[in-house]
């Protein structure tokens, strides 16, 4: 009979796969390669049935092997999945990049909704960007900042991270400075509401979008291939996960989902009051905190189907929807929603002049080549409402648009 000598540990032992290595009857390395280190084990002897390595399997058990299998096969299949998770979020990273006199912007893909982006922060970049007039491009990479967060830029070969950083960079290099216009009170208001969007509105957002209504967000996320269904379940529910553990460790987190949804709500509250009847948040000009604010509001706006923060924007607190649409048709004349109706158009509109461009991806933007918003009549600018009025005044009549809403 033939006997063959093994190790049995008390503890599961993991075989690295990333390196060429085959465990049938001896482990191979190379020369530089040491042995793996096995802790707390002892030798046994166990008969070779057959002098196989089925007979090997069968001395060890049937539920070890299943097990083993069970491992392996998962364990590949993971492997696999994000493999190509990772090749396809990585578009065009073959690519090189000269970020001379260019600004860089690295962001998550664009979904499938029309929507530029459903990252609150991705959006604020962008609009920020277009606000200030500063062409920019995109870059879809997936590829993350060292901080494992989106977006950031690079610059002159420079790379520049955090969407606070990147707004102070680009005023000191570029000069721009979106408040100009505001006094020293006005600018610790812009700040003390940026605070409040970024580090308490945005997690109730995300609890949201990727826990609540995971399965509504799923459908906006854009992934090709083969394999782009399980790929964008495993990716959401990684992201789901991710946003629960993060959320506790804030703090927020850990409360119940109605008291969750009653902190949104007022920081919902909040933005309508300050608003108020104004153009912008902070007046008749746009400043910097606009780009925050309707970087998040947009999510609750266009992203969030059947929700209570869309019942609430859409509903109740009107004058954010209004102030998102007003943004929206000024720096973003190509975002087309496919709820869009003709409560912003006149009757005299015609459908030729309903045109359309997509949005924009691996090209070059400014707002002043695409967009011109000095158009005379109604039928030539996308800012106007039903009534004719403006979007971008600040006497827009609620209680008009309230009406129109009800009798739709």
């Amino acid at each position: 009979m033939l006997w063959g000598v093994g190790l049995a540990a008390p503890r599961s032992c993991v075989a690295d796969l990333s390196r060429n290595r085959s465990l049938s009857l001896g482990w191979c390395a190379g020369p530089e390669e040491p042995p793996p280190a096995f802790y707390g084990g002892e030798i046994v002897a166990f008969p070779l049935a057959g002098g196989g390595a089925g007979g090997t399997m069968a001395a060890l058990g049937s539920d070890s092997w299943w097990k083993k299998t069970l491992y392996l096969t998962g364990g590949a299949l993971l492997a696999a999945a994000a493999y190509l998770l990772h090749e396809l979020l990585a578009i065009r990273k073959e690519q090189e990049l000269d970020s001379k006199d260019a600004i860089i912007l690295h962001q998550f893909s664009r979904p499938s909704n029309g929507v530029p982006s459903l990252s609150p922060f991705c959006l604020k970049m962008e609009t920020y960007l277009r606000m200030a007039d500063l062409p920019y491009q995109n870059y879809f990479d997936g590829k993350l900042s060292p901080q494992g967060k989106m977006p950031w830029i690079e610059y002159n070969h420079k790379k520049v991270y955090g969407t606070e950083f990147i707004i102070d960079f680009l005023e000191e290099k570029l000069g721009v400075n979106l408040n100009k216009h505001l006094g020293p009170h006005e600018r610790a208001v812009s700040r003390a509401v940026t605070k409040m969007v970024e580090e308490h509105f945005y997690w109730t957002l995300a609890y949201c979008q990727w826990v609540e209504n995971l399965h509504e967000t799923r459908k906006m996320v854009s992934l090709f291939g083969p394999f782009s269904d399980l790929l964008k379940w495993i990716l959401c529910h990684l992201t789901k996960g991710i946003v629960k553990r993060e959320m506790y460790g804030h703090g927020i987190g850990r409360f119940s989902e109605e008291e969750m949804y009653t902190l949104m709500e007022k920081d919902m509250r909040t933005l309508a009051g300050l608003l108020g009847d104004k153009k912008y948040i902070m007046g008749p000009n746009v400043s910097t905190v606009d780009a925050t604010v309707f970087g998040h509001l947009a999510q609750a706006m266009w992203t969030l189907p059947g929700t209570r923060p869309e019942r609430l924007i859409k509903g109740e607190l009107i004058n954010l929807a209004m102030y998102c649409e007003r943004i929206r048709r000024k720096f973003w004349p190509e975002w087309h929603h496919d709820d869009d109706n003709t409560l912003y158009e006149s009757e005299e509109s015609s459908e030729a002049s309903k045109t359309y461009s997509p949005l924009q991806d691996f090209s070059f933007y400014s707002r002043t080549e695409t967009f011109d918003e000095e158009g005379n009549s109604i039928s030539q600018t996308p800012d106007t409402d039903y009534t004719g009025h403006s979007l971008f005044d600040s006497d827009v009549d609620m209680d008009d648009y309230r009406d129109h809403e009800q009798c739709k």
